[in-house]
């Protein structure tokens, strides 16, 4: 019995609502010095909407007792936005953000946060990864989705070499080349997860789980982890930066 309340005690509290939000707002505040004061004007708005309204309708007591919550409700908002804005900021232009990016894919995709295909590593520091080029993955009812990041040339010929991998474990699932960035052609980190979700569904849960499962045969690389941040182990996590 001692021994079950010591591991209780030991174990790992849960944060509250209002500790998650607290930590979202202070990560989000260090990209962005705005957000607090765009969240105030969001929360004043909205209550001096409700109050107008309820001055004309003659009952502005219960339209600031009913404004409070929604003026809450669209300051969190506002910081949702700008935390995701923020949180894709942080990690934009460094190596293996296209795989960080991923962290925002919702449930029933699979995906790897290490490159599965990496060419053109020099060493382990960040600027010798600058024009690596890197291939993720991910796997869901769309088929297969193979998101390229670096230079656009280097990108393209991994994709391919890498999409000839897959196919041969994976025969007639569809096969989906990205390539994460700002130039004609690419996508924009900021709508990858997005672009991605919108693809149109082909498979059905139970057959996304055995791609992944022969994807996995495949095996991976282990990449040389540039020093600091490392954006490979990041993730873009929406669900945090709602607060719940």
């Amino acid at each position: 019995m001692a021994r079950k309340e010591k591991q209780e005690s030991t174990a790992p509290k849960k944060q509250g609502r209002l500790a998650q939000i607290r930590q979202v707002y202070t990560a989000a505040h260090q990209v962005d010095r705005l957000i607090g004061w765009w969240m105030l004007l969001a929360f004043v708005g909205t209550l001096v909407v409700a109050v107008g309204i309820g001055v004309l309708v003659g009952h502005w007591p219960y339209a600031l007792i009913l404004g409070l919550p929604l003026a809450l409700l669209a300051a969190t908002l506002v910081m949702s936005r700008r935390a995701e804005r923020a949180a894709y900021s942080a990690i934009e232009g460094q190596p293996g953000a296209a795989g960080a990016a991923l962290g925002a894919l919702r449930k029933g995709w699979f995906y790897e946060q290490q490159p599965v295909a990496l060419e053109g590593a020099r060493g382990t520091r960040p600027e010798d990864m600058v024009n690596a080029a890197f291939v993720f993955r991910a796997v869901g009812r769309p088929g297969i989705v193979l998101i390229g990041e670096g230079p656009q040339a280097r990108v393209s010929k991994l994709l391919v070499a890498e999409r000839k991998k897959v196919e041969r474990v994976a025969p007639g699932v569809p096969v989906t080349l990205l390539q994460a960035g700002d130039a004609d052609g690419q996508v924009p980190l900021r709508k990858l997860s997005s672009k991605i979700t919108r693809l149109k569904p082909v498979l059905t849960k139970d057959e996304v789980s055995v791609v992944n499962k022969r994807l996995k045969s495949l095996g991976g690389i282990r990449p040389p982890v540039p020093a600091g941040m490392d954006p490979m182990r990041a993730r873009v996590d929406r669900k945090a930066m709602r607060g719940r």
